[in-house]
Formats: structure tokens, sequence, C-alpha cells
């Protein structure tokens, strides 16, 4: 077992007690929606340009190919035939190597 391991099973442990003695309940923001449009993953420099695409309907490169990787990998949840389902492997393997190339040079700017 990977020390990861071990820190999640100690983490999900000191949740549940907690989540048990109620120390959880009364939480700012309970019952409320998470904010998804939150910008900290994203590079303080970066912020602005993200909203302004955000908000004329575009999304970066990366992002694009992420929702293209989920909706390929339902595709291939959902699908019965072995050639169509893999063929969409394929696919679902070209979309993984261009996203990881586009997160490595973004890594390295």
């Amino acid at each position: 077992m990977s020390k990861l391991d071990v820190f999640s099973k100690l983490a999900e442990q000191k949740i549940q007690e907690a989540i048990k003695n109620g120390e959880l309940n009364n939480l700012p923001g309970k019952g409320k929606p998470l904010n998804l449009t939150d910008s900290r993953h994203i590079p303080p420099d970066l912020r602005m340009a993200y909203k302004v695409l955000k908000n004329s309907g575009m999304i970066p490169a990366e992002m694009e190919i992420k929702k293209e990787i989920a909706l390929l990998e339902q595709l291939i949840a959902q699908c019965t035939g072995e050639q169509e389902k893999g063929e969409l492997k394929h696919k679902l393997q070209e979309k993984a190597i261009v996203y990881s190339l586009l997160m490595e040079k973004r890594r390295s700017k």
C-alpha cells in the first residue's frame, strides 16, 4: 500500500468520524450549490483571458479535449459492438495523447 493510499484512508476515516460527531453540520454554504466557476486553479495571469473566453462561449483547447474524452468514455461504456468499441478506444487514446501534450506544453511555459 502506497503512502498516498494510507493518507487517503486516514483522511476518509477522519471525515467519517467528523460526520458521525456532527462536526460538519453547520458549515457555511451548507445546502448551497458549489461555485464551479472558481478560478483558483488557473494561473493569475491567465484568469482574465479565461473569463473573457468563457463569457464569449469559447473554451480553452484542453477543456474542449477533456469534454471530448468524457464523451468518448461514455460512448465506450454504452457500446456493444466490439469493432465500434475498438475504434472509439483508439480515438480516446489519440485524444488522451493530445491532451497530455497540451498540458505538458502549458507546464513548460
